[in-house]
Formats: structure tokens, sequence, C-alpha cells
């Protein structure tokens, strides 16, 4: 594994120059940015709020995206949040998706069903879900064992620090893409692939961007923004939404 900075100083290199945040909305769940190219990104909102902002007096309105994005280093991760969604608001464009190899999951697929081709292709065998989704047991029947690994656990969960002990046994890891914020991403991609689990970056938080293929992830799933979305619509939707998940798969060796 590379630098862990180098993971989000390329997804930052690589947006464009001419294009600026035109809005940010703080949700108590999601934040959303918006640019003037007509892209609107998505990140979960974690409120921790422990170090100094970096920019606690300059608006992120109007500033430059790649200056606005670089907040997603910050070690106040609800600053931080608002740098990825900056990031995602440029990858999540359909345009952009579509350039950088992604194609729709399907018509009306939710975060549910994004889950259900490893039901299957993993029956038998040991699954990590890096992030409390409500629905994983449900999704995930098939498997011998679900481990569920949260910051924040709940009954039946393991406790986020378990996953240096627990992922190198998995034959499957699904990692809420919310792990960018709060810096974990990295390791749980090293743990995960390292360990020849097949490794999945899921949720509304995953940029768009193929880079992680070449850290050993094998899919990549994310989503795309209906057009003509305004601030705080996300935070009334369930889920998150209006939108369409799309994904990209690692060639096979």
């Amino acid at each position: 594994m590379p630098n862990p900075w180098e993971i989000y100083d390329a997804l930052i290199d690589d947006l464009p120059d001419d294009a600026r945040v035109t809005a940010v909305h703080r949700g108590p769940q999601w934040t959303c940015a918006f640019n003037d190219h007509g892209g609107c990104g998505a990140a979960y909102t974690i409120e921790a709020r422990s170090r100094p902002a970096l920019s606690a007096d300059a608006p992120v309105e109007g500033r430059p995206l790649r200056d606005a994005a670089s907040l997603v280093k910050s070690w106040n991760l609800a600053e931080a949040s608002v740098g990825l969604a900056v990031i995602n608001s440029w990858y999540s464009r359909q345009e952009i998706a579509v350039a950088n190899g992604f194609e729709p999951t399907g018509d009306g697929v939710g975060w549910r069903e994004v889950f259900d081709p490893y039901n299957d292709r993993f029956a038998g065998g040991r699954i990590g879900v890096i992030g409390h989704f409500p629905f994983a047991r449900g999704a995930l029947t098939r498997a011998a064992e679900v481990l569920i690994l949260e910051r924040a656990p709940r009954p039946g969960d393991y406790p986020d620090t378990a996953c240096e002990y627990l992922l190198a046994d998995c034959d499957a890891v699904l990692i809420s893409s919310s792990s960018l914020v709060n810096k974990t991403m990295p390791r749980l991609i090293e743990l995960a692939a390292g360990g020849g689990a097949h490794t999945v970056l899921v949720g509304p938080s995953t940029p768009m961007h193929p880079l992680f293929l070449d850290l050993g992830v094998d899919t990549i799933t994310g989503w795309v923004a209906d057009d003509g979305l305004e601030p705080g619509i996300l935070d009334a939707l369930p889920g998150i939404g209006p939108g369409h998940r799309m994904h990209l798969h690692r060639a096979p060796a």
C-alpha cells in the first residue's frame, strides 16, 4: 500500500482546474456538494469536530473544486465530509463515471440489491461488512458467517478495531466508503485485498474513480445523481437519491 495520502492526492489531482463549488448542504446523514458543471456529490456526514477546521472562517461556496476538495484531508471529520462530497460532485457526474468505465447496476437497484450477488457467490463463506448496513445480514443469508464491523457497534456487531484481526480470514469484504472520511479506508483495503478477499467499495460516498482497482479492490459501487437536485433534498429521501447506482469491476487476471 502506498502512502495513504497518495490516494487522496490522486483523487484531488484529477479534478479540473476550471470547476467551482456552487453550494454545500451539511445534513444530519448526508453532506452534499454541487459544482458549476452540473455535478452533485454526496458523502456520509461524520459530526466529529475535535480538531480545528482548516477553513473555519472561509465559505466553501465559490472556491475552486480542487481547493475545496483538499478539505477531505482534514482531521476535523465534519469538514472532511465536505471535502469528500466536493470530490464526488465531479466523479458522480454520469458522463465522468461512464468515461471512467462505470456501468449502471440496473433500474430500481437499491443498496440492499448491491449486496445480492455476493450472497450466492460466497455461499458458505465468511463475509466482512465494514459499516452497519442494517440490511446486510438479511441480504447475505447464504454466508456461513457475516461479520459486521462498526465504529459505533450495535448488538451483534464487532468494533471496527477487530478489522486488524478478522478481515484476513474473510472470503469477501464490503467496505463502506464513508471510511474515506475517517481515513481508515487505505488500511481496510490493505487488510482485505492483501488477505485475498474479494473487496468491494459500496455506498454513496464512493468516488467513481478506477484508481482503487490498482490498490486491489475488485468492485467499486457508487451513486450518480439525477439532474436538477437541490441542496437539502437528499436528507428528505430514504437511503439517498434520486439517482442510480453504477459499478466497475476489476478485469480477471
